[in-house]
């Protein structure tokens, strides 16, 4: 079968689903979330052997994702019975003066299509956040399975769409495709009218063409490759270089260095000391085997070119067994970042490799931060006596990146109201959005504004009498 045979009729279940999916009461699209969730949890036994022998990940780290997954469904349906989520603001008009009623909220954009990531089989994939809150906002999904956990995400589709129509979702609300003939289909199907992705830039870029090249072209919200630079200042270099040191190789390391937010560029002050500390904690750190055979094809790729070969290397971690990747650190100076190799140097490296870039003055630092590409976190670490040049690297760092973290790691995102996860190219296509906590719901919400407008034909979040009790912003007159 062609790809568009195989999207053909999973689209057009989304699509018909749209409108009765979109009309449900906030609350009830909330009971299904739970309902999801829940369904998700009394199947972890289940599900997480199906996804270690998949992935290779540990059992211990996916029943934790597990657990994120459905609490991310969960905290999304507190979001509906919150109900502030659609933004409504009123105009109160006039007649007499000739002003007019307008109010406006956000609306479902319709059928959505989630590509899931190798990583997360279950907190970036099927059920993962770009599901949870688009389901949330009203629109049906089409989720496209990861090649490296296929069995996974059928179960983990199965349960979840089962689950939400038993709770009273129209059926066709979540569906799945797969290969990568179908992926393309979907990104270029009309009832299609928004993309969530995560993967690689490669990959992202190819599909995030072909949404701008529709003949109606639609948003695509894609999570590619991020470098993550982390600062440290002179001050702190001198007063915990061990500690530092150590929280640096664990981060690198974390996941045998799978993370989007791995810290992929560390910059340093030329400190013998704070060198020699990151170079031990370096040594004694343990490569796993990476997610797929794949990746770690293009993790020996990545490694072995030219322009990172010639950097001396730092240090090297060990293998757990010659599946593994070892982990391993090179080493620059400051001028290399503006280098005819700079491109290279600092592009990610997916899987556990660094570069510790050393820099002679805070203002050379200054100099090459902005040059970096963009990325989902930057990270900053100083004395409390530098304050003031803490203060000017963070506002370089905030030219590049999505979430700015203080005397930390990267590696980590906190599911919240206020979290940030997107930046600018090439760490994510829309960095004014994020695909990480509660304000990725609006993601798949468009404003529409009401003028003049019967009340009783209003939206219930427009009416006059506020009968859903919302957070407003209203403009008085």
């Amino acid at each position: 079968m062609s790809g568009i045979d195989v999207v053909q009729p999973v689209v057009a279940a989304a699509a018909k689903a749209a409108r009765p999916w979109a009309d449900k009461a906030a609350g009830d699209r909330a009971h299904a979330l739970d309902a999801a969730a829940a369904a998700l949890d009394a199947a972890a036994a289940d599900l997480v052997p199906v996804a270690a022998a998949e992935t290779r990940l540990p059992e211990g780290r996916l029943t934790g994702e597990v657990a994120r997954t459905t609490g991310q469904l969960r905290m999304f349906a507190g979001v509906l019975r919150d109900g502030s989520y659609v933004d409504a603001v009123i105009s109160q008009g006039d007649p007499a003066a000739g002003r007019a009623d307008v109010r406006r909220m956000l609306v479902p954009i319709g059928p959505v299509a989630v590509f899931g990531a190798s990583n997360f089989p279950f907190a970036f994939s099927v059920a993962g956040g770009d599901t949870a809150s688009a389901l949330a906002a009203g629109c049906p999904v089409v989720a496209k399975v990861h090649d490296g956990h296929p069995r996974t995400s059928e179960m983990v589709a199965a349960i979840v769409a089962g689950a939400l129509t038993e709770a009273g979702a129209p059926p066709g609300v979540l569906g799945l495709v797969a290969g990568l003939e179908a992926g393309r289909a979907l990104v270029q199907h009309p009832q299609i009218r928004a993309v969530g992705f995560t993967g690689s830039v490669a990959g992202g870029r190819a599909l995030f063409d072909l949404a701008a090249s529709r003949r109606d072209p639609i948003p695509f919200y894609g999570e590619l490759g991020s470098l993550n630079p982390v600062v440290v200042l002179p001050g702190a270099a001198r007063q915990r270089p061990a500690e530092i040191a150590a929280g640096y190789a664990a981060s690198l390391t974390l996941g045998v260095g799978q993370f989007c937010t791995k810290p992929g560029l560390l910059l340093v002050p030329d400190d013998p000391g704070l060198l020699a500390e990151v170079a031990d904690a370096v040594r004694a750190s343990t490569g796993g085997p990476m997610l797929t055979e794949r990746i770690r094809d293009l993790f020996e790729q990545a490694v072995g070119e030219p322009a990172w070969q010639r950097q001396p290397l730092l240090a090297e971690g060990s293998a757990a067994d010659d599946t593994a990747a070892v982990p391993q650190v090179r080493t620059a100076v400051v001028a290399e970042l503006t280098g005819t190799e700079a491109t290279e140097l600092t592009r990610e490296r997916f899987g556990p490799a660094g570069l510790v870039v050393t820099y002679p003055t805070v203002a050379d630092l200054l100099g090459v931060i902005p040059r970096l590409p963009g990325s989902l976190a930057g990270c900053l670490h100083a004395a409390d006596d530098e304050l003031a040049d803490a203060a000017a690297v963070g506002a370089e760092l905030r030219r590049i990146a999505g979430r700015l973290v203080m005397n930390g790691w990267p590696t980590g995102v906190a599911v919240n109201w206020a979290m940030q996860h997107g930046g600018p190219w090439p760490s994510s296509t829309s960095p004014e959005h994020t695909s990480v906590g509660m304000t990725a719901i609006r993601r798949w919400l468009s404003p529409v504004a009401y003028q003049d407008w019967p009340d009783q034909l209003l939206p219930p979040a427009l009416q006059r009498a506020n009968p859903l009790g919302i957070n407003r912003t209203v403009q008085p007159f």
